[in-house]
């Protein structure tokens, strides 16, 4: 392909990506395929010879779109929307086109110094203090597991990248028991070990860590022996939006001298609105947090904003300097790598600085406020109508439900017909052990139709099972 032809299919493809997003409403939500559909159409061995690009894209809209769940979809009310702004997506556009590395500030200057201001604008939007700095991550996972790191160096006297952690002391670490995944599996990586994060039970409408229980764990590590390294806390956590007690957790992290990050991967977003901002009270009291601007705020799929009130700690764990990653005859210049696991990084700033330009943060706080509105709005219908059972209430604009009665297996039924169905897509997650429907709503360009939408099928479909 020589660039001329690159012009004309990236013209293209380019109108084939505005038919889609008009006409998007018209597919089921999720994928309606069977496993092996689409491995099965692909064939086993890779071409000898080169194929047109005629033949190529047939190919891609015949084989693998039947097999592609639309998370661009107005109606995928299922997971956390990772969503692609328009704006953002041209924005990837022309970072893919050139390409850069910016491992290092001499290997894309453009891309380190924008990262800075980037990082600068979404701290104020969210109203944090000036001495937090912010990198961009990949995702919040990244994130939390470089926090992990922070967490266990910090509390080995930043020995144990260099002495492993054989003979070390037993680490602590503390969560609730509503945290993400996420959280167990950068215990894992970080060689902490399952069994030494400690989940706190939670208490309360927001299902908050309990903090008499988490002082209680503290203690008696500290009287076994064992050494109390951090505490990760939630905003906004995944299966029903549990919310910390920030305030309550950092003065106990301060009391026993713990690092302290905030998982804000979702909820972080509605942050840029003042109005929900007291969920979050005490977050400026955090060694680090994170939320994703490619859930909730539009960015495209991946960008995650981790923030650092002393960026040092994790640059003590992270970087290293070998002779030819040094930038000689140059003072006072930040290279992220030394801010993240992988040294190679995108040039993801250049996305946030299209969507915050072009939308600006009234026109983004006023998506988010129509998405919460919108969303309690449906609550309250179905919660009205008879035969269903608000199971939580909403925080922000996620919530639970199930049919009145209704056992585990037949909750699993209704939320299997209603994503054969199409109209909508949803999940389940577990609610004090009993299967529940979840909603959320975060789909960039979601509309209220799709929320009237929702309630139809919903009901529809539960009345003819």
């Amino acid at each position: 392909m020589d660039w001329s032809e690159f012009a004309r299919w990236g013209a293209r493809i380019s109108e084939w990506g505005r038919n889609y997003h008009e006409t998007i409403r018209s597919r089921p939500v999720r994928a309606q395929v069977a496993p092996g559909d689409i491995l099965n159409a692909l064939p086993k061995a890779p071409p000898s010879a080169g194929t047109d690009m005629e033949t190529v894209f047939a190919d891609f809209e015949q084989d693998v779109m039947p097999g592609i769940t639309h998370w661009q979809h107005p109606r995928f009310f299922a997971y956390f929307n990772s969503n692609a702004a328009p704006a953002s997506i041209l924005a990837e556009f022309l970072a893919s086109i050139i390409a850069p590395q910016c491992m290092l500030w001499q290997t894309s200057p453009a891309a380190t110094e924008m990262e800075t201001r980037m990082m600068d604008w979404l701290r104020h939007a969210l109203g944090l203090p000036e001495i937090y700095q912010g990198v961009i991550q990949d995702s919040a996972s990244s994130a939390t597991l470089a926090a992990v790191l922070t967490m266990r160096e910090r509390a080995l006297a930043f020995r144990g990248n260099i002495e492993g952690l054989h003979g070390q002391p037993q680490l602590r670490i503390y969560c609730s028991d509503q945290v993400h995944s996420s959280i167990d599996r950068a215990i894992w990586v970080a060689g902490i070990g399952q069994d030494n994060l400690v989940k706190i039970p939670t208490t309360g409408d927001l299902r908050h860590m309990d903090p008499v229980e988490l002082e209680a764990a503290i203690r008696k590590d500290k009287t076994a022996g064992r050494v109390p390294a951090g505490i990760i806390a939630a905003t906004g956590a995944t299966g029903m939006g549990a919310c910390d007690d920030l305030k309550a957790v950092a003065r106990i992290a301060k009391a026993h001298n713990l690092y302290m990050h905030l998982d804000a991967a979702w909820a972080g977003t509605a942050m840029i609105c003042p109005e929900f901002r007291p969920l979050w009270a005490g977050a400026e009291h955090f060694d680090s947090i994170v939320f994703n601007p490619h859930k909730w705020l539009g960015a495209q799929f991946d960008c995650a904003a981790h923030f650092l009130r002393d960026p040092d700690q994790l640059r003590q764990t992270l970087a290293i300097r070998p002779e030819y990653l040094k930038t000689h005859a140059a003072e006072d210049i930040t290279d992220y790598s030394e801010w993240s696991i992988p040294l190679g990084r995108r040039f993801r700033a250049l996305k946030l600085w299209f969507l915050m330009r072009h939308y600006g943060m009234e026109g983004l706080r006023t998506r988010i406020r129509n998405h919460v509105t919108w969303s309690q709005a449906l609550c309250e219908q179905l919660r009205g109508h008879p035969g269903f059972e608000i199971v939580t209430n909403p925080i922000l604009s996620l919530w639970t439900f199930k049919v009145a009665g209704a056992s585990d297996e037949e909750t699993q039924t209704l939320v299997d017909a209603i994503n054969d169905d199409g109209r909508i897509y949803l999940t389940q997650t577990l609610i004090d052990g009993q299967k529940v429907i979840r909603f959320t709503a975060g789909q960039f360009d979601c509309e209220e139709r799709d929320f009237h939408t929702a309630f139809d099928a919903i009901t529809d479909i539960a009345s003819r099972l």
